[in-house]
């Protein structure tokens, strides 16, 4: 099924949202975002797998739980993680606050944060924010309100596909963050999805989980997994057809569309890795099982030193071999192939006659695939990665000798 997809935000009927800056950034860029459905909307959530969790990621489990959500309030700058008891009071008091201005329940308000891990919440200045926010949230505001989750990325990432269900049109849109932190399960990254199709809210989750688990749980940028990670799905229902579930005849369109869009943003993410110039598809094929396969193509992937190799214009292939070596998966170094791209690199463990600057060329490309063969039987993965360059050690630098622990400039 060919999926129709472009870029921007195209908000769903009966969605509004914005994006402001509050004042969290001293650079002076968006850093309060507003996503409201004028009716209550399913809702489905996937969260951080860290034991230590930001507070509003506790507080959205519950939300979620419940099933029924109106709003989504997100500030950047500032993760609200160990933060204890006043951490929670906080993130409650954004969704009290939020939910008060909106005339509607806290319990239907999901709150987001992101940024410097362990500082207090400026919760004067956060009012503040809610206060101005509400009152310009317009069916327009969706870009406005992707520019307002990022950090330390460079670029917004979004999504929007148009389809029918039940023959009546459709939208789905999404938008997400994240740069560096990056590796599942989940990535360290903010997601947001939204549609104006009536869903059955077991089968959003189901949807939303499948969709991650082959998206935003295929990405890393450096190994390391956040404390805020979150990704958001709402239903409205304003399209008014029957309430989508597995057995709905158009089931299958709207979760192709789904995971077609998680799978372009978590991307665009990896692509846009912290201080990375190229995106990587590592896959690995023939090994004994699919949970192999996803264990060398990780080692790869989270590998310092295959990872700098690729920032370089050398293609040292024995960094491949040593990351997948030392995996937990069963590796016969002498049925070893790899590829980069369409060239043979490593045949049967050894180097094959390709030159070297016909597999350095590939190397320079802005994309390029490690095709990784372990001939040991039918489990495959991929995972999509970056290079790691000199920028990455100095955005990290800058970003902790921040005094107020806000985003570099």
């Amino acid at each position: 099924m060919k999926i129709a997809m472009r870029e921007g935000v195209t908000l769903p009927q009966g969605f509004l949202a914005a994006g402001i800056a509050a004042g969290l950034k001293r650079s002076g860029k968006k850093d309060l975002m507003l996503v409201v459905s004028d009716r209550p909307a399913a809702c489905a959530g996937v969260f951080t797998t860290n034991q230590v969790q930001a507070a509003p990621v506790k507080l959205d489990r519950e939300v979620v739980r419940r099933g029924v959500a109106r709003a989504i309030i997100t500030n950047s700058g500032n993760a609200n993680a160990c933060t204890g008891a006043k951490g929670m009071r906080d993130a409650k008091a954004m969704a009290a606050l939020t939910a008060n201005l909106l005339k509607v329940k806290p319990a239907e308000v999901l709150v987001c944060s992101t940024g410097a891990i362990g500082k207090p919440m400026p919760m004067n200045t956060i009012a503040a924010g809610i206060h101005a926010i509400v009152p310009v949230i317009a069916a327009a505001g969706g870009d406005d309100a992707a520019d307002a989750i990022m950090t330390t990325d460079t670029r917004k990432k979004t999504a929007t596909v148009a389809l029918a269900i039940d023959g009546k049109p459709v939208t789905l849109t999404a938008f997400a963050k994240g740069a560096g932190m990056i590796e599942p399960n989940m990535a360290t990254m903010l997601g947001f999805f939204f549609t104006d199709a009536a869903v059955e809210p077991r089968a959003l989750q189901r949807a939303l989980k499948q969709a991650v688990d082959l998206s935003f749980n295929r990405i890393s940028v450096d190994g390391d997994m956040s404390t805020n990670d979150t990704c958001l799905f709402l239903a409205n229902g304003a399209a008014g057809n029957r309430p989508l579930h597995p057995n709905h005849k158009d089931w299958g369109a709207f979760t192709a569309a789904l995971s077609a869009m998680a799978l372009n943003l978590a991307k665009k993410i990896a692509r846009d890795g912290e201080g990375a110039t190229k995106l990587v598809t590592v896959r690995v094929e023939g090994a004994r099982t699919d949970a192999e396969a996803d264990a060398a193509a990780r080692a790869v992937a989270n590998s310092m030193l295959v990872k700098t190799c690729w920032n370089g214009d050398y293609p040292n292939w024995g960094r491949i071999m040593d990351a997948i070596g030392y995996s937990p998966a069963k590796v016969d170094e002498s049925k070893v192939d790899i590829f980069y791209d369409d060239l043979v690199a490593v045949r049967k463990g050894v180097a094959a006659k390709t030159p070297i600057e016909a597999l350095s060329k590939i190397q320079q490309q802005e994309q390029f695939t490690v095709a990784i063969r372990l001939h040991l039987g039918k489990g495959q993965a991929e995972v999509y990665t970056c290079d790691c360059s000199e920028e990455y050690v100095r955005i990290n630098v800058d970003y902790i000798k921040m005094p107020d622990g806000r985003e570099p400039t």
